[in-house]
């Protein structure tokens, strides 16, 4: 009746073991490291540049712990502060040469200290934030009306491209904040140029009045469009999530491990910097600009000599770098700016199959275009990036045929990683909309140790004092009650930890609360049992029938506390949605281990006793010394 198999046992076990080598990680802590990663979005961070770090190292006569390749930046771990800040000297002398114009970033950070044989199996530590951590907070509040301005001076060039190709006259179009006035002479155009935006322009909404006062020049009609209110909050949408894209790249080069970039309510963004003390540095790069043009490479027999080095520039060329180092000499003059460009996404050329890159330009853009191409067939023509006043080629394809509509398609030898590198470059090289930082306040890394031994106490005298009251109360049973408990904080902690979840105070606050919540399952089961018990039946049928009309009550009470953890978890943000995540993990951890491990443990040492007479379980009411005291008062 109250056996487990060996299959279940073993499930158990391997479920055990699981939950304590993705535990491990985060009690071994973290040690000095040195971080490199990209100073400009288009130079990436790759196995040569981690080579280079060894060799940098290596001709300094450090030894690392080890160095890896993490996603966009390159770690070398070191045993001392110390050491770690002659490997960033050393570092430094072999990748920024130039200060003034530096491709890396060479910055101070922490790793943890797991051995290799857990980072093998891909057993990592919790994040901690900025709370627990120290950091920067930031609160930016993005000017969404110039992001709606700048859509509406858009949208008025693409009325005048409109009207032009159609041969419809007008009288001029100007743009009042973000309303575009169209004036025209008379009824038959004002209705051929309301029909014409109409059809192609279906984002905004028309209506026209008569011309009066000084500026009616003879009378004539003025047709007023403007953005309608579903299209406005898109525009608004997009804003903030270029906003965002572009914050992470601007990030990568501040070497912070775990960043967080979260939009709040409609028109504000929160950048938390764990790690990041230094809040100067920070704020240039939040509020770095990037700009992109458009030049026709200069191939004169001049400038391919220049490009050599032999001979000077010619009059009114520049010298720029490609991505992969080599010198590109285009013109000064600027064919397009990134104002013009609305679009760039990754794809791949109908006909051929190679990776390219669509850009999509606005009305003013692609006439540019149309005619640029059209008078340089079989020439090149460069895509220039500036960050911090330095220009690098992103890619510099032959014009192959004249392109009008507004499409653009860049292909050449580039992988498919490239060509989504070099799309999200020219998305997000600069911000949709200003931002302003209205809130800012900076932890020290003091307070967050403080932070995170206070939580660790809270997490470890919570559990003691529970497990304490509950051996005293419920004996042996409070036993397995407690190791089910520790079982469930193991789970909690593992599963955080696979998550590579971000940990905060309000996530430890949640995790005491899992404690409690966890319990609580015991507290049924136990009484459960206790009831039966008093009903007479043997103690065996009490363990199983305690257990299994328990769990209807239990998963009732873990059911509806998890709705209310999902719901903090759909509509809160920030701290809200750190404490919703790891309660909501910690209810269905705390079902699987009150229920599963406990009755294993209970199974393990009352399941092969045949003649099971008591249970140590607590104190027990007992019918028959209830029906003694009845008698006696009879008799009396």
């Amino acid at each position: 009746m109250n056996r487990y198999p060996v299959w279940k046992y073993t499930i158990l076990v391997i479920v055990l073991l699981v939950g304590v080598l993705y535990t491990l990680p985060n009690f071994f802590g973290e040690a000095p490291a040195v971080q490199v990663s990209s100073a400009k979005t288009a130079v990436a961070v790759d196995a040569a540049v981690q080579q280079r770090v060894q060799e940098a190292l290596q001709a300094a006569g450090i030894t690392p712990d080890f160095v890896e390749l993490q996603g966009n930046s390159v770690r070398a771990r070191f045993d001392t502060p110390d050491t770690q800040l002659q490997a960033k000297d050393a570092i430094e002398k072999a990748l920024v040469p130039d200060a003034g114009n530096a491709s890396y970033i060479v910055a101070l950070n922490l790793v943890s200290r797991s051995p290799t044989w857990l980072k093998a199996l891909h057993a990592n530590p919790m994040y901690l934030g900025l709370d627990l951590r120290g950091g920067v907070h930031f609160m930016l509040q993005v000017d969404m009306q110039a992001a709606l301005t700048k859509k509406a001076e858009s949208y008025a060039g693409d009325i005048r491209g409109l009207l032009r190709d159609q041969g419809i006259r007008h009288g001029g179009v100007s743009r009042e904040g973000q309303n575009i006035d169209i004036r025209v002479r008379d009824e038959a155009t004002l209705t051929a140029a309301r029909n014409a935006i109409a059809r192609s322009l279906t984002d905004l909404q028309l209506s026209s009045r008569p011309e009066d006062g000084a500026d009616s020049a003879g009378g004539g009609f003025r047709l007023r469009a403007f953005i309608k209110p579903e299209a406005t909050r898109l525009v608004q949408e997009q804003a903030l999530k270029q906003n965002i894209v572009t914050l992470h790249n601007r990030i990568n080069e501040l070497g912070v491990a775990e960043p967080v970039i979260q939009q709040q309510g409609q028109d504000r963004i929160v950048v938390q910097l764990p790690g990041v003390q230094d809040t100067a540095k920070a704020k240039d790069i939040l509020g770095r600009t990037a700009t992109l043009e458009v030049r026709m490479v200069d191939e004169s027999t001049e400038a391919r000599s220049a490009a050599s080095g032999r001979v000077p520039l010619p009059l009114g060329s520049e010298r720029y770098p490609e991505r992969n180092g080599q010198p590109v000499i285009v013109k000064k003059q600027v064919v397009l700016t990134g104002e013009n460009l609305t679009d760039a996404q990754p794809g791949f050329d109908g006909q051929t199959q190679e990776p390219t890159v669509n850009l999509t330009l606005d009305a003013k853009g692609a006439r540019i275009f149309r005619d640029v191409t059209r008078e340089n067939v079989g020439k090149r023509m460069a895509i220039v990036l500036f960050e911090k006043g330095q220009g690098e080629v992103v890619t510099a394809p032959v014009i192959r045929s004249e392109i009008g509509g507004g499409r653009v398609q860049i292909s050449g030898s580039m992988s498919t990683d490239e060509a989504h590198d070099t799309a999200l470059l020219l998305r997000a090289g600069s911000l949709a909309a200003p931002m302003e930082i209205i809130e800012e306040f900076t932890i020290g890394p003091t307070l967050g140790a403080d932070n995170i031994e206070r939580g660790i106490h809270s997490v470890v005298w919570g559990l003691a004092a529970i497990a304490l009251f509950m051996c005293c109360y419920y004996q042996l049973f409070g036993l397995f009650s407690s190791i089910a408990l520790a079982v469930n904080v193991l789970l909690l902690v593992a599963v955080l930890s696979m998550l590579q979840a971000t940990l905060t105070l309000p996530g430890i606050a949640a995790m005491a609360l899992a404690i409690g919540v966890a319990i609580d399952s015991n507290v049924l089961i136990n009484e459960r049992i206790r009831e039966e018990l008093r009903s007479g039946i043997s103690a065996q049928a009490a363990i199983h029938t305690g257990y299994e009309r328990a769990w209807a009550t239990i998963v009732d009470s873990n059911v509806t506390t998890l709705i209310a953890g999902l719901a903090l978890l759909t509509f809160g943000s920030g701290p809200v949605r750190g404490f919703a995540v790891v309660h909501c993990i910690g209810i269905l951890t705390s079902m699987l281990s009150a229920v599963l491990f406990s009755r294993a443990l209970v199974n393990l040492w009352y399941g092969r006793q045949k003649k099971l007479k008591s249970l140590a379980i607590g104190q027990v009411w007992k019918p028959e010394a209830d029906s003694a005291v009845v008698n006696i008062n009879q008799s009396a």
